[in-house]
């Protein structure tokens, strides 16, 4: 099997530094680290057809509107390759099994938040119905991090961590930007992702064919044309009212890419020279500073923040979403005869669920658009901390499996 590259542990350590920093301020100093969150570089007034409200431009919205979509698209160039290529991990019949984990593990976690937030309360500010969108991404980099601990660096149920984790995240995304109550939708921008999509096609990404010259390849070699229309791709997400970090997605799909997939993250791409790796190559590191900032913006944990919030986050994430994840395979493998992988066993598919369980980066992410704000949200936020446990007890319970 396949090894996946070490930059994605680094991700995950970049991340959790930036997670410890923030927390350490956050309990030793809240006042200055909220001052600082929300110090307002400038004041953007739009007008009333681009943008409903004025815009104010803080860190932590340059971080997560303007840099976390590098990070979106870097992970779902993953998944548009193992959807489209030659041994893709969801190419054709293979896609079945990994999209009924994805779909049943945001379903799982979307019902026991509403049953758990039904039966606990959460208090008068978060009504029922309100943050459900929550627990449904997961965190890529983190969970990666934990899945190499328990299955080691080639295994193939890391693989499958991996893939179940950008899905769930993607997916976490679009449905808070469809959901959102306060986003304004306006989908007409969504046209001009359209348009950069098919006027790259058109004039570069297209295949020439055998008869084109040498003009036209170097032309389909050039990576400025993807970042212009990556530029406007973004607006337009932006403009649509959509979240902001889905904004570099659709560009994704249009720029040239390998011909085969050596899997997920795969060392072996280090080696690939096509537009669609090459700009993957060149945002490893600017990425691994990305995470920081994240984790410097939205990860400062308030431990005085317990509140019933935080045990329907858990209850979501600990046994929702794993117990969902798990019952999708099943239905597909029983009923539809789906395959996931050859070299899987039972156990090692229930260390997957739980380490689906972990969720932090995508979730943070979705925090202030699906819940009022306030000690509600730093109590989810809490919550998200705290499933990061999961993944030692996933570790711990391999180590018994492993011995009996």
């Amino acid at each position: 099997m396949y090894r996946v590259s070490p930059f994605v542990r680094r991700f995950g350590f970049a991340l959790l530094a930036g997670m410890a920093l923030a927390t350490i301020w956050v309990n030793l100093a809240p006042a200055s680290y909220y001052d600082a969150l929300e110090w307002r570089l400038y004041d953007l007034t739009l007008p009333h057809w681009l943008a409903p409200m004025p815009v104010s431009i803080t860190p932590k919205l340059i971080v997560s509107h303007g840099m976390m979509p590098f990070f979106v698209a870097f992970v779902g160039k993953e998944l548009w390759e193992a959807l489209i290529l030659e041994r893709g991990a969801m190419a054709g019949p293979r896609a079945f099994a990994p999209m009924a984990g994805i779909l049943g593990g945001a379903i799982g976690a979307i019902l026991l938040w509403l049953m758990a937030s039904a039966l606990m309360g959460t208090g008068e500010d978060l009504g029922f119905g309100m943050g459900w969108q929550v627990p449904v991404g997961g965190d890529v980099v983190l969970a990666y991090v934990m899945a190499r601990a328990v299955f080691g660096a080639g295994h193939p149920a890391l693989h499958v961590s991996l893939l179940l984790a950008i899905g769930l995240d993607i997916l976490g995304l679009i449905l808070t930007g469809l959901t959102d109550p306060a986003a304004s939708l306006r989908l007409a921008w969504l046209a001009l992702p359209v348009v950069a999509m098919i006027t790259i096609w058109r004039l570069v990404a297209r295949d020439p064919g055998p008869q084109a010259g040498e003009a036209r390849r170097r032309r389909m070699r050039a990576l400025w044309p993807h970042a212009v229309a990556g530029f406007v791709s973004w607006f337009g997400v932006v403009a649509s009212g959509l979240p902001p970090a889905l904004g570099l997605l659709p560009i994704v799909a249009v720029i040239p890419h390998a011909d085969r997939s050596f899997g997920l993250f795969a060392e072996a791409e280090a080696l690939l020279h096509d537009p669609l790796n090459q700009l993957a190559h060149y945002l490893v590191k600017p990425i691994a500073v990305v995470l920081f900032c994240f984790g410097l913006t939205r990860g400062g944990i308030d431990f005085a923040a317990f509140e019933t919030t935080t045990l329907v986050v858990l209850a979501s994430l600990w046994i929702g979403k794993p117990l969902g994840l798990c019952l999708g395979l099943v239905l597909a493998f029983w009923l539809f005869g789906a395959r996931l992988h050859a070299g899987l066993r039972l156990r090692e598919v229930a260390l997957v669920a739980l380490i689906a369980g972990m969720g932090f980066t995508v979730p943070a992410l979705t925090l202030e658009s699906a819940l009022p704000g306030g000690i509600v949200t730093e109590a989810a936020r809490l919550g998200l901390a705290l499933s990061l446990l999961m993944g030692p007890l996933a570790l711990g319970l391999s180590r018994i499996w492993g011995r009996k």
